[in-house]
């Protein structure tokens, strides 16, 4: 059977690949997926991938599969481990720290100011993929970030270096990496005027700088030999399929519940009212990451969360039982309406994390109400990806939660938003498809979504 591309998704866990064919038509269809135990850990990934690949086959009851591109996206190896290092937090740092995590990054150690011993003692422990420097508008301070560059490259560690601070800066950034191990990029500023974000470039740079690095990490050697295009972090590939489908049919947040962590992607400006009373800016795709909100690895944070008795009570059940039989994919009604609890939970949350709220100052002229953070009261659709929200039969009531547990002090989506559904699960994919083919990517995106 002839497939023009195969994307793959090398989790920490699984392996999935989805194929698609008619690409380069009107009409592209995807044909099935296959998935398979990861083999990072056995130090080759083909394996998995190769598990993945001949469990298409089955699916697709065919004896040989031939196509003309894999693409992949990957968080296995421990995903994209970054250290972020800025000047001052509520700006250049929150800058870099908003560019990393919409390239899918994983933000293990963020510092403001100058570096401490304590600091760069951190930096060994986490032993980061890449390592983010910035600090200073374009023309303003300068000492800072050539200070902690200083002090990374006397680290002598071959970590891969962003310089995204200062342009006056980056001759002089140059000369103190010349003859380091580390393979250091240059990009534009990401805070070059105050109150002025720039995070697109690095997030760019992030990718490439990800893609560079991937194909050296244990277990991920070989995956050159397969994968003939792109590999992006998933995360990143969400976020990229998110962008891509704001630009059609309009603003919008994407969530993505899994078994250890809750992503929520928004692709919004916000609206006009809340931008004039908004306290500092905030960029048009945002990305956070809720590190303690899964719903198989860290269940028992989620229902710490909610309380035994009350969750108890729901069920009307032996709760303790139901956590020492719960499993990554649910296979019994009771089972089930135990991880659909879990995930509500986790997409309240979430999403109170990541939005901004209204604030009320008071002062000699009276009240004044300003707000700060992400507004999402534009938000047109809400979308569901991941395992538990394409899954669940409760999926699209939990995500209609989200309108109802707005409180009138939060800039959470209003009951407008419209509910769509990752049907067959691939938006990940379709992000790193996107790379090469958008019109294509979008289509098939529509589709899953059911979108006319």
């Amino acid at each position: 059977m002839k497939i023009n591309v195969l994307v793959a998704e090398i989790g920490s866990t699984t392996t999935v690949v989805n194929a698609f064919a008619d690409i380069h038509t009107d009409h592209p269809k995807f044909l099935g997926q296959g998935q398979a135990p990861t083999t990072v850990l056995e130090g080759d990934v083909n394996i998995g991938l190769q598990g993945a690949i001949d469990d298409l086959k089955r699916k697709l009851e065919i004896e040989e599969i031939s196509y003309d591109e894999m693409l992949a996206t990957s968080s296995a190896a421990g995903g994209l481990k970054m250290t972020v290092h800025g000047l001052v937090y509520d700006m250049t740092v929150r800058a870099a720290k908003e560019a990393a995590l919409g390239a899918g990054a994983i933000i293990h150690n963020v510092t403001a100011g100058k570096l401490r011993r304590t600091d760069l003692n951190k930096i060994k422990e986490i032993r980061p993929n890449l390592i983010l420097i910035a600090g200073g508008v374009d023309y303003g301070e300068r000492d800072t970030a050539l200070y902690n560059a200083e002090l990374i490259a006397d680290m002598d560690t071959h970590v891969p270096i962003i310089y995204a601070g200062n342009i006056e800066n980056q001759e002089e950034i140059k000369e103190i990496f010349r003859n380091k191990p580390n393979k250091l990029y240059v990009v534009e500023n990401v805070y070059p005027k105050i109150d002025q974000l720039n995070i697109e470039p690095t997030r760019k740079i992030i990718q490439d700088a990800f893609e560079d690095h991937i194909v050296h990490a244990p277990g991920m050697t070989k995956v050159r030999e397969l994968v003939t295009g792109p590999i992006i972090p998933t995360p990143g590939a969400v976020m990229e399929a998110s962008k891509l489908l704001k630009e059609a049919i309009g603003d919008l947040v994407t969530l993505d519940v899994g078994g250890a962590t809750t992503d929520v992607h928004s692709v919004t400006a916000g609206s006009e009212e809340v931008n004039r009373i908004l306290i500092s800016p905030e960029p048009e795709a945002k990305r956070t990451v809720e590190g303690d909100l899964g719903v198989y690895v860290n269940m028992p944070n989620i229902v710490e969360r909610i309380g035994k008795d009350k969750l108890s009570q729901q069920m009307n059940c032996d709760i303790e039982e139901v956590m020492g039989r719960h499993k990554p994919i649910p296979d019994t009604d009771e089972l089930k309406r135990f991880v659909e609890i879990l995930t509500l939970e986790a997409v309240l949350t979430a999403m109170d994390r990541h939005v901004g709220k209204f604030r009320h100052l008071y002062g000699p002229a009276g009240k004044k109400t300003l707000a700060e953070g992400k507004d999402l009261t534009d938000i047109k659709w809400i979308v569901g990806t991941g395992g538990a929200l394409t899954r669940l039969p409760g999926r699209v009531e939990i995500l209609k939660q989200i309108a109802q547990h707005n409180k009138g002090d939060s800039l959470l989506p209003t009951k407008k938003a419209q509910i769509l559904i990752d049907n067959d699960y691939i938006m990940a994919s379709l992000g790193v498809l996107s790379k090469r083919y958008p019109e294509a990517a979008l289509n098939l995106m529509k589709q899953s979504l059911n979108i006319d």
